[in-house]
């Protein structure tokens, strides 16, 4: 197994694509992008099947090594800053397969 960052980010759907787009030019390998998630935060109830994506969620998630996270989480701050959102970085084992 192998030490890794894992940064899990929720955010507006509408975002989701200035989100991704940071992730790739931070340096990010890869990531998986789950739509339509519910849940309960500071910006009140999202249900997950709302008509536009304003009002929906996506959660992201990365496995990078250590050392390039700060990089990645630096380049999803000024997104969460200005749109709202969330953001955990916690240490992770990646199992090879």
């Amino acid at each position: 197994m192998n030490a890794v960052k894992r940064i899990e980010i929720v955010i507006d759907a509408a975002h989701t694509p200035a989100l991704l787009s940071a992730l790739r030019e931070a340096g990010a390998g890869g990531y998986t992008l789950i739509r339509d998630v519910q849940g309960m935060g500071d910006r009140g109830e999202r249900s997950g099947d709302e008509l536009t994506d304003v009002f929906r969620n996506c959660y992201v998630i990365v496995a990078c090594a250590p050392d390039a996270s700060t990089q990645i989480i630096e380049a999803v701050r000024p997104l969460l800053q200005r749109y709202g959102g969330v953001c955990l970085v916690s240490d992770a084992q990646w199992l090879r397969h």
